[in-house]
């Protein structure tokens, strides 16, 4: 359990007791937001069995990568920009969005713990698989965003999201890009 405090030898801390009182200071409030985020947790639905996920804290590689533990885990069902390229932002600059995607991922992710369900390993021998962070997809949050595109090839599980963004003009959708797919066969 390298990533997590454990327990010291002994018995378990005993749990506090909390007065009405004193649940309505603020630490009161800090309590209740741990204590729903666990019941959120707890509820959270997942095809794969527990044995099957990757779960930890997570760095992000680029805009649809993963690495936690050491292990590379790719987003199922999207594509985002890679490292070194350029988009046009909508006044036609250009700018490094695939260094954008890859931000505005580790932004969300921030100190959260990363939960991973397996789909499927790619040719490069990465996991793909669907991520969560403080239960909401990361892919859907991407393409939602516009920083990523549904991966048609594999899925189409993400269009919907696709569609919204680029109505929205959000993200990539704001100016003009070559999908990443395209950008990679140039």
């Amino acid at each position: 359990m390298s990533d997590s405090t454990s327990w010291s030898a002994g018995a378990a801390p005993k749990p506090q007791k909390f007065s009405r009182k004193a649940f309505s200071r603020s630490r009161g409030a800090g309590h209740m937001l741990a204590i729903a985020f666990l019941i959120g947790a707890v509820f959270v639905p997942v095809s794969g069995s527990a044995a099957d996920l990757i779960i930890g804290r997570a760095s992000v590689v680029d805009g649809d990568t993963l690495e936690i533990h050491g292990q590379r885990v790719r987003l199922f069902g999207i594509d985002a920009p890679e490292a070194g390229q350029t988009c046009e932002d909508a006044s036609g600059k250009p700018f490094r969005c695939g260094q954008k995607a890859a931000l505005v991922l580790d932004a969300r992710i921030d100190e959260g713990v990363v939960t991973c369900e397996p789909k499927d390993v790619d040719r490069y021998g990465r996991t793909v698989a669907i991520c969560r962070v403080f239960g909401e997809d990361l892919g859907a949050w991407m393409v939602g965003l516009g920083w990523a595109v549904a991966f048609r090839t594999y899925s189409t599980r993400y269009m919907p999201a696709e569609e919204l963004a680029r109505q929205r003009k959000s993200g990539l959708w704001a100016g003009r890009f070559d999908p990443p797919a395209e950008w990679r066969k140039e």
